[in-house]
């Protein structure tokens, strides 16, 4: 009994004690000059891209509110949509302190506000995802379609011809051997990742046999085309990657999709991975991007999806009086 419990308790704490770690290897690493000259370019930032990129967030958690419905109606429930938005604060809020549990207690909040059995807010929840994932690879795509150029010379100075063709046959190898595995081993394992797989197809195609498939798909790129720009306009309060390419702020914007979950909302993570992103395509103040975009993503959803979490309780009593 003790076990699990113990494996709980540092799920929640390495992901913090990680995030909490990379912050001070940050900030230590630098000189006192440099921490000095960092914390002047921040407080001296412009506010105007920050509210700006603020408002593109607000923008994107409405459409995901909004866009919930979408699954929820046809199982005859009619959520309020301001019921979803706060819910879905509460879950940035969340995330903020404990690695992925921004899903549950949205699906927790949202049952409780309107009377909808959990299992099946949650596994809205998970169809979206699907459905995030799949946009996160189309993303993927794209950004090396724009550096394809970029890629080329870096496999032509680094991998030889033998290498790349015995590379690629060992993969396609190993893939049909994999997929016989996922296919016919019992192992627990195998069959959790087989179950994910057939979950994932599932929800995709849950999402293609809904009555309003076109209006969703429209929201899902409307969401992830305002994370995209609430990411670019930050770029304005660092004059040194205003020259950046646009495909190089999508290679860094993929990179940034990827620290946000290695941590508590990308925590200690993300300014250096910005940092490391810019600096390999030439460009000089990635990490202090990272410090503005992260900084004011994440005290925003403390208090706003804070207020959020004490308003949606007095908001739905409210609504049951009158």
């Amino acid at each position: 009994m003790a076990k699990p419990t113990l494996k709980k308790v540092l799920k929640i704490i390495l992901p913090l004690a990680l995030g909490v770690f990379l912050m001070y290897y940050s900030i230590a690493r630098m000189s006192s000059v440099e921490r000095a000259d960092m914390w002047d370019a921040i407080v001296t930032a412009s506010p105007i891209p920050i509210a700006i990129s603020l408002v593109l967030s607000i923008l994107s958690h409405l459409s995901r509110a909004y866009r919930w419905n979408f699954m929820l109606v046809p199982m005859g429930y009619r959520p309020k949509v301001l019921n979803n938005f706060l819910a879905v604060m509460i879950g940035y809020f969340a995330n903020t302190f404990v690695l992925r549990s921004g899903e549950v207690l949205r699906g927790v909040a949202l049952s409780k506000a309107e009377g909808i059995p959990f299992e099946k807010t949650f596994g809205t929840i998970v169809s979206e995802r699907v459905a995030d994932l799949v946009m996160l690879l189309l993303v993927i795509g794209l950004g090396i379609l724009l550096q394809t150029d970029e890629a080329y010379t870096y496999l032509s100075t680094k991998i030889n011809p033998l290498t790349s063709v015995l590379t690629l046959g060992g993969l396609i190898i190993a893939g049909i051997i994999g997929l016989r595995i996922l296919k016919l081993s019992n192992h627990p394992f195998v069959v959790k990742v087989r179950n994910f797989g057939l979950g994932v197809l599932e929800g995709i195609k849950s999402i293609l046999h809904m009555k309003k498939n076109a209006a969703f798909v429209f929201h899902t790129i409307f969401i992830w085309a305002m994370y995209f720009s609430m990411f670019l306009v930050i770029t304005y309060c660092v004059p040194s990657l205003l020259d950046a390419p646009l495909s190089v702020s999508l290679i860094a914007f993929i990179v940034g999709a990827f620290a946000m979950s290695a941590t508590n909302s990308g925590m200690g993570i993300y300014p250096l991975a910005m940092g490391a992103t810019f600096a390999y395509f030439g460009y000089e103040g990635g990490e202090l991007f990272g410090w503005i975009i992260w900084g004011s993503q994440t005290i925003f959803n403390i208090i706003f999806g804070g207020a959020c979490a004490l308003f949606m309780p007095w908001y739905n009593r409210t609504q049951k009086i009158v």
